[in-house]
């Protein structure tokens, strides 16, 4: 489990990004989903989250594939997320 201020730093990186599309899916996704990941889904959160977009956003589209299998079950989670 995340600090307090690691979570803090988290949703900073997670809200603050060069894409507006990656903004709001992963300030949602930690909104929303971040609690219920297991601690190596919250780890892999975390390391994709530190990413570039440029680097993250082809993996979200699905035109790289991820050979992680646990941030690949992250990113799969990712895509379902609907912006609001």
């Amino acid at each position: 489990m995340l600090s307090e201020v690691e979570l803090k730093r988290l949703r900073w990186i997670c809200t603050h990004r060069a894409q507006l599309e990656m903004d709001v899916l992963l300030g949602n996704f930690l909104d929303k989903h971040f609690s219920n990941l297991s601690p190596e889904q919250a780890t892999a959160f975390a390391e994709l989250a530190e990413l570039q977009d440029i680097e993250l956003w082809p993996l979200v589209t699905g035109k790289r594939e991820c050979k992680n299998p646990v941030q690949a079950q992250v990113i799969s989670m990712l895509r379902k997320v609907r912006p609001e």
